[in-house]
C-alpha cells in the first residue's frame, strides 16, 4: 500500500479564509441594513398619515347651537348667551386622504386685534368667566379643549346697524373673537366670530333690537 501524504494547512491560511469569510458575511449584513434604511424612508416620504406629511389644517365649523352645519373659516355669528360653536380641524396630508385632528390639535381663541371695541379675554373652564361675578377680568368667550365656544357673562352684542333710520337694518359688527387650530407648526385658517349674546339697538330699521343678522 502505498500512503499519499498531503500538504498540511498552515495556520496563515486557516486564518486567511475564516478573514475572508467573515468580511463577507459583514458586508452584506451591511447592504441588507441599508437596503432595509431605503424602503422604511419610502414609507415615510409616502405618507401613510405620518406627520411630517402634514400640510394644511382646515377649521370647520360643525354645528351651531347644536345643530349640524358645515362651513369651512369664515365669519360665524356666536348667537345668545350660552349659545355654542363647535369646531372641526381636519388635517390635510400629502398623498392621502384628509384626517380629523380635532383630538390632536390645540384650540385657541383671541380677541382679534382688528376690533374696534372692548372685549373681554376668553376664558377656558372650570374658570369662566372669572371672577364668577362682576367685576370680570375675562368672559363673554368660553373655549374648550375640544373646540367647543360658549357664550357666557358677560353678553354682548358686537353687531351694528349701520342704517338705523332705513326701512331695514344694514349689519356690521365691530368686534369679534379669532378661532384656530394647530398642531405640529401648522396652524389653520382663522374663523372669525362676532359675538350676539347681548339685545342690539332698537331703532327705526331694528324696532325688536335684533343683534345681528341672525
Amino acid at each position: 500500500m502505498t500512503l499519499v501524504t498531503l500538504p498540511p494547512m498552515t495556520g496563515a491560511g486557516t486564518m486567511q479564509e475564516s478573514s475572508l469569510g467573515g468580511k463577507s458575511a459583514v458586508k452584506r449584513t451591511k447592504i441588507l441594513v441599508a437596503a432595509l434604511a431605503c424602503l422604511l424612508l419610502g414609507f415615510g416620504l409616502m405618507g401613510c398619515g405620518s406627520s411630517n406629511n402634514l400640510k394644511s389644517i382646515t377649521l370647520n365649523v360643525i354645528a351651531i347651537n347644536g345643530a349640524p352645519t358645515s362651513q369651512s373659516g369664515g365669519i360665524v355669528s356666536l348667537e345668545g348667551l350660552g349659545g355654542t360653536i363647535q369646531l372641526q380641524a381636519m388635517g390635510n396630508y400629502t398623498g392621502s386622504a384628509p384626517k380629523d385632528l380635532s383630538k390632536k390639535v390645540t384650540f385657541n381663541v383671541v380677541v382679534d386685534p382688528l376690533s374696534q371695541v372692548f372685549l373681554y379675554p376668553p376664558c377656558q373652564p372650570p374658570l369662566c368667566p372669572a371672577p364668577a361675578s362682576p367685576p370680570y377680568t375675562n368672559g363673554t368667550v368660553e373655549f374648550s379643549a375640544s373646540g367647543l365656544v360658549t357664550a357666557v357673562e358677560p353678553a354682548m352684542c358686537t353687531w351694528v346697524n349701520s342704517d338705523p333710520n332705513g326701512t331695514l337694518p344694514a349689519w356690521a359688527y365691530d368686534g369679534d373673537y379669532v378661532a384656530t387650530a394647530s398642531y405640529l407648526g401648522v396652524t389653520s385658517e382663522p374663523v372669525y366670530m362676532p359675538v350676539a349674546s347681548a339685545a342690539g339697538e332698537v331703532s327705526t330699521s331694528n324696532p325688536s333690537g335684533a343683534c345681528g343678522p341672525g
